[in-house]
């Protein structure tokens, strides 16, 4: 009588999940949780809520452009369950990886500039730099100040949950991608789409500086009024974004005998921010204004769309890295 073997290679090629310690069993539930505020408070204004909104605020009278964006958005953070549950459950290591990692790079990208921007702000406002109430009292209610303070703590708490978390599975499941240096210089066309990156990168981070420094170009009399050292500090969020993502391209691009993890984490994150963020300024620009206003310039949709092209670009290099890698 004569025994089959069983096939052990499957087995023995494919990545195992990390095992959940009590590290990431914390995330896990801190990054579940983080998610809770907006989304009640999103439920609530879908619901007919006022909650949050001052007496005179133009989303008293919400109409159809609000409540889809208030959907998408809505919709937008409850994917944060999902990508968490994806990254902590054993099945979530056979998840497809196109469906995995495009969500993970656009919730790194929205969220980067937030967790760069909103620890800054607070500092600022703790210095006493912040916007004096003088200011304040000039612009056109909106929002209550507690929902901004409670929904970018929130996705402050999201933002360094989600790579808490993404970090050790995509070391488990992706880990040869990043190992050892750079290697062999990407192929000539390559090398043009990242030095057109590190260009596009160089002219948004310049106009942002700009902008950060008090320069009032484009923007309009009531963006130009609403100028603070707050405001400069999500200037500086953005122009560092595009900066990364052009020097993370370039690095890629060059090969060499550097770690291959810090470029790929500068080329991600950085095409991340700027792709997703000139996206989503881009197109919320072009619809209809809550305040009833023309919208902005010209001038600042382009900058948006420099964001987007620069974002672009550099996710092109990163791409064509990781394919290099996975055929190395």
């Amino acid at each position: 009588m004569t025994t089959r073997a069983v096939p052990t290679t499957y087995a023995t090629t494919q990545p195992q999940a990390p095992l959940l310690g009590t590290g990431r069993r914390i995330l896990r539930a801190v990054a579940l949780a983080a998610t809770v505020p907006y989304l009640t408070l999103k439920s609530a204004w879908l619901a007919g809520s006022q909650v949050g909104i001052p007496d005179g605020s133009v989303l008293r009278e919400p109409g159809l452009f609000f409540i889809a964006a208030n959907s998408v958005t809505l919709a937008m953070d409850a994917c944060v369950i999902l990508l968490v549950l994806v990254l902590t459950r054993p099945s979530g290591i056979r998840f497809p990886a196109w469906l995995l990692t495009v969500p993970v790079f656009v919730a790194s990208g929205l969220l980067t500039p937030i967790l760069l921007g909103f620890p800054g702000q607070l500092l600022v406002r703790g210095l006493g730099f912040g916007v004096d109430e003088a200011a304040k009292a000039a612009q056109e209610p909106f929002l209550d100040p507690w929902v901004f303070n409670v929904v970018y703590a929130g996705f402050t708490i999201q933002g360094l949950a989600l790579a808490g978390l993404f970090v050790p599975y995509a070391r488990e499941r992706w880990g040869r991608r990043w190992q050892g240096v750079l290697g062999q210089r990407l192929p000539s066309s390559t090398g043009v789409v990242a030095g057109a990156a590190a260009a596009a990168g160089l002219a948004v981070a310049a106009v942002y500086a700009y902008w950060a420094f008090g320069g009032t170009a484009w923007l309009g009399a009531e963006r130009a009024a609403a100028y603070s050292a707050e405001t400069a500090v999500v200037s500086v969020a953005h122009g560092m974004c595009a900066l990364a993502a052009g020097a993370g391209a370039l690095l890629l691009a060059r090969g060499g005998h550097v770690p291959a993890r810090w470029p790929l984490g500068l080329a991600w994150i950085g095409a991340g921010a700027t792709l997703s963020w000139g996206t989503w300024m881009l197109v919320t620009s072009l619809g209809p204004q809550l305040d009833g206003s023309e919208g902005p310039a010209a001038e600042i949709l382009l900058a948006y769309a420099g964001q987007m092209i620069t974002g672009s670009l550099a996710a092109t290099v990163l791409t064509r890295f990781l394919i290099s890698r996975r055929e190395g």
